[in-house]
């Protein structure tokens, strides 16, 4: 069973500059899945070079596909209502082609409840962003990924990261030009 194209982002902060360029590393995609933090870059947060809410906005909304959102920590009611999206919350638990996803911003719960989360309820892979850290692994089973921040990463070197899931393999990949820096078989 071909699960499709997924792409998997976290932490845009409202840089409609990072979704362009995540987009076209990602290419075309079936459905999106947001790991939270879509619009706002919070009170902690500099703003994004790329800080335009309203311009995302509109890319958001001219996406050919499903966009999924777990509601994050900079993410207000506010932000759902703009977006004309359902912005679920606090957890995303879909079925896609076969292939079962958790996704949670990660600002609750810890890597390890959520590891217990997904085991419990049968995922394959288990998403979080807020740290804007990019990390994939496999762990008791799962794949757990932090698609990083395209607009405000971490780490060192700090590389704006997103991820795809195509053809039952996950990548982790660097959205400045495109090198995948990770890989994971479902």
């Amino acid at each position: 069973m071909n699960p499709g194209r997924i792409g998997i982002v976290s932490d845009t902060h409202g840089d409609a500059v990072a979704w362009r360029r995540v987009m076209e590393y990602l290419g075309p995609v079936d459905l999106v899945v947001h790991a939270g933090d879509v619009l706002y870059h919070g009170p902690r947060n500099p703003l994004p070079p790329g800080y335009d809410p309203g311009q995302l906005i509109s890319l958001l909304s001219e996406l050919n596909c499903p966009l999924i959102v777990a509601q994050g920590n900079c993410d207000a009611a506010v932000d759902a209502f703009v977006l004309q999206i359902p912005m679920q919350s606090p957890v995303v638990f879909l079925q896609h082609e076969g292939i079962r996803l958790l996704a949670h911003h990660g600002h609750q719960y810890t890597p390890d409840q959520l590891l217990s989360l997904a085991g419990r309820w049968g995922a394959h892979l288990c998403v979080t962003g807020h740290t804007h850290l990019a990390g994939l692994e496999r762990r008791n089973g799962i794949i757990l990924l932090n698609p990083g921040s395209p607009s405000l990463p971490q780490g060192s070197p700090a590389r704006p990261t997103a991820a795809r899931l195509l053809d039952r393999r996950v990548e982790l990949v660097d959205v400045s030009n495109g090198e995948v820096l990770a890989v994971e078989q479902l």
